[in-house]
């Protein structure tokens, strides 16, 4: 734990300045810190000039592990529809499951939600645990994170999984920190160690140069958020059954810091980019926004999405909605095709899982090749041409 010595704190304030979750503040001149909040990284014991803030470790108690059973899936929904990426995690999570011998549950947050539970059921889950609640009709991080919180301490399941979504990546967090546990964000792979039964959680690490496996070995629940378009669905069947549980959560101490206004749909993608089954990507090689037209052009004709590299969406080529890559969005169509692109590895995290590779580069040696099922050595500038010609 972390302490600070009344005694010896002078009130420089030097502890707030390099704290980055705001855990600290001042009282009558002596700092204070939120438990709740710190992470325990340390970097205000390092700060202080008078040594008044140290870290105590304490002996830590084994887990008594027969508390907490079950995989819990985070249903996320928006408008009704269920989010893609839960059906992916719903087949990896019955395969947990089944390895944990445990249930596979999903978690359904909203108002009036009841009527996509048996959807969550023909895709994998065991049972679904649905929370109604008027406050939680549209995402506010505070309420759903105390919703989930509340249903997690009352059922104590052994791991929690999330999309790496705008909104599981917005209050997966929060709820780690309350559950006072871990979590592993953005993971590309899940599996249970055979020797320890711990949840191994597998993530690009240092700019996705190396693929890291996290385990929380003293914590539980085990929680991970995962990237869409990793792993796949279960088919959908429509003879399982299971059991719906209807819960009830308490948030009227909540006080939302934030208010929904309206949800505004992306109009400059007339394909859902993570769902479309064939998708252009253009790189820095196209040289300009303008030519662009060349591969939405091509797009129309083959009924596919657009999509960019970090270089061209930083260069605003094309809007970030449509990056592919670590830091865009992770796709797995049928077909992908790379025009212009070289291949960093970055970009690859985001589209190698992808069925079918065309890549078209005049570079013979650019990475890009590695992977790619059918390589075109060649300017883009002649070869998109002769494609639509083709097509037309």
């Amino acid at each position: 734990m972390i302490e600070v010595i009344r005694e010896e704190c002078v009130g420089c304030e030097k502890c707030i300045k390099v704290c980055g979750f705001s855990a600290i503040t001042m009282t009558d001149g002596i700092a204070e810190i939120d438990t709740d909040k710190c992470t325990l990284c340390g970097a205000c014991v390092s700060a202080c000039p008078v040594e008044a803030i140290f870290i105590r470790k304490r002996g830590q108690k084994a887990i008594d592990r027969s508390k907490f059973k079950g995989v819990w899936v985070f249903a996320e929904q928006k408008n009704g529809e269920i989010a893609p990426v839960v059906f992916e995690l719903l087949g990896k999570g019955r395969e947990l499951a089944d390895k944990r011998e445990s249930k596979l549950t999903a978690v359904l947050l909203g108002d009036n939600v009841n009527m996509m539970a048996s959807e969550l059921i023909a895709f994998g889950a065991d049972e679904v645990i649905v929370a109604n609640d008027p406050r939680l009709s549209h995402f506010i991080d505070t309420t759903y994170t105390e919703a989930l919180v509340q249903l997690a301490q009352k059922y104590n399941p052994e791991i929690i999984l999330s999309g790496a979504s705008v909104m599981g990546r917005s209050f997966i967090p929060r709820v780690a920190i309350k559950l006072h546990t871990g979590l592993t964000a953005d993971c590309t792979g899940l599996e249970i160690d055979d020797n320890t039964e711990h949840l191994f959680q597998t993530r690009p690490a240092f700019g996705g140069n190396i693929m890291a496996t996290i385990e929380t070995p003293n914590h539980l629940p085990q929680m991970a958020t995962v990237r869409h378009k990793v792993m796949d669905p279960l088919e959908k069947d429509e003879s399982r059954t299971g059991e719906i549980i209807e819960e009830k959560v308490d948030l009227s101490n909540i006080v939302d810091d934030s208010k929904f206004l309206e949800f505004v749909t992306d109009e400059t993608q007339t394909i859902n980019l993570t769902e479309a089954n064939f998708v252009i990507a253009g790189g820095r090689g196209l040289k300009n926004k303008e030519n662009f037209k060349l591969l939405e052009e091509l797009a129309q004709k083959l009924d596919a999405a657009v999509g960019g590299s970090r270089a061209a969406v930083d260069a605003e080529w094309i809007s970030y909605p449509h990056q592919v890559g670590q830091t865009g969005k992770t796709i797995k169509p049928t077909i992908y095709i790379a025009a212009g692109i070289s291949g960093a590895i970055q970009h690859l995290a985001g589209m190698q899982s992808s069925d079918y590779i065309i890549a078209i580069n005049k570079d013979a040696n650019a990475p890009i090749f590695d992977i790619a099922d059918l390589g075109l050595v060649g300017d883009l500038f002649e070869v998109i041409p002769a494609l639509l010609k083709k097509f037309k």
